[in-house]
């Protein structure tokens, strides 16, 4: 049974002193963190961050060295399989079956979340998505864009509450990737969907998220709304502010 007593109202995930230590190196510092339900939040941070390794410990797929979390209710380090029908994840860097086309993969993942309807759940994304023109090509033969938009699918497959995504548009040209933005922004205010969002495109960033959590060596360096960052540095827009963050100069007290 979900436990939400650690988690506050409103709150889809509440991450308290999360720690990820690999040997002698800590990938995540000890950082707390709540996402509220419905809204967008980006984890922004150069390479070795931590973006990545934060989600996969908000997916279970990583157990922390020290911290919870709590996603949907669920304590997600104790009974994650609660909460993980109600979730998904995508990322251009973690691929499906290459042997498999596009079609089959997205009917297995249908399957596999006891999606009711499965074929026809694959035929509206695929349509939704724009992706009937190599529905039924294998994966391995597909363009790096068209993994993406197939990644993005299968993401979207069980109509999840919380969506965790890395990269979304990475591969995508200026036009595709500008779609699949207003795809989920419709996709959020259709469903009240959460959705979790690491990238370096900061304009993608400006245009989807309510929230901005700048990670800076395992660390929450600053955070709050795109615009609050952008008067609270004197910066023009937010790759400003990530550069002065991840150049050092950082104001004192920024990271709470």
């Amino acid at each position: 049974m979900a436990d939400s007593s650690h988690q506050p109202d409103g709150i889809a995930i509440a991450a308290r002193d999360l720690e990820k230590r690999f040997e002698n190196v800590t990938a995540v510092g000890g950082i707390s963190f709540d996402v509220r339900l419905g809204s967008v939040t980006a984890l922004l941070g150069g390479n070795g961050a931590g973006k990545t390794t934060t989600i996969a410990m908000l997916l279970g797929l990583l157990v922390p060295t020290g911290g919870t979390i709590y996603v949907l209710g669920t304590d997600i380090l104790a009974d994650r399989h609660t909460a993980l029908p109600r979730m998904n994840f995508s990322s251009p860097y973690v691929d499906m079956p290459h042997r498999l086309s596009v079609y089959e993969n997205l009917l297995v993942y249908a399957n596999l979340y006891g999606v009711s309807e499965p074929r026809d759940r694959v035929r509206e994304l695929a349509r939704d998505l724009e992706l009937e023109a190599f529905l039924n090509r294998p994966l391995g033969k597909a363009s790096a864009g068209q993994k993406t938009r197939a990644a993005l699918a299968k993401a979207l497959i069980n109509q999840p509450d919380l969506l965790l995504l890395d990269e979304p548009t990475a591969s995508l040209d200026p036009d595709t990737a500008d779609w699949v933005r207003g795809y989920l922004d419709d996709y959020r205010r259709r469903t009240g969907a959460t959705i979790v969002l690491a990238s370096h495109n900061m304009a993608e960033i400006e245009r989807l998220c309510d929230h901005v959590l700048i990670m800076k060596e395992g660390r929450i360096a600053d955070r709050g709304a795109p615009e609050e960052l952008s008067a609270r540095y004197g910066r023009q827009n937010l790759e400003e502010v990530f550069l002065e963050i991840a150049r050092s100069r950082n104001r004192a007290g920024a990271a709470r």
